[in-house]
């Protein structure tokens, strides 16, 4: 991967993957509640971040923003997962 922000093909928004210090500016959040989010679940795996490797892991920009943001909706956040998931070339139709 030649850039840290990653953006998946044929999806209506850019989801956009970036290092714990980029979402930390975009959001306020410090990296150490950051990891303590992922640690413990608040943040899922797979979803609003990925593990690159041991030492790298990002971060779902418009994800984590719609978390964010409907922090106190857990429904509203669920239909923003759910459009993302759906993007995902692993969740696409087979081709006949």
């Amino acid at each position: 991967m030649n850039s840290p922000n990653a953006i998946l093909p044929n999806s209506p928004e850019p989801f956009r993957f970036v290092k714990k210090r980029e979402i930390s500016k975009l959001t306020g959040l410090s990296g150490d509640t950051l990891k303590k989010y992922r640690l413990s679940g608040i943040l899922c795996e797979d979803i609003h971040w990925i593990r690159v490797n041991t030492k790298l892991v990002l971060y779902n920009v418009p994800l984590i923003m719609d978390w964010l943001q409907n922090i106190n909706d857990p429904a509203a956040h669920q239909r923003a997962v759910e459009s993302y998931l759906s993007t995902l070339l692993s969740n696409q139709k087979k081709r006949r």
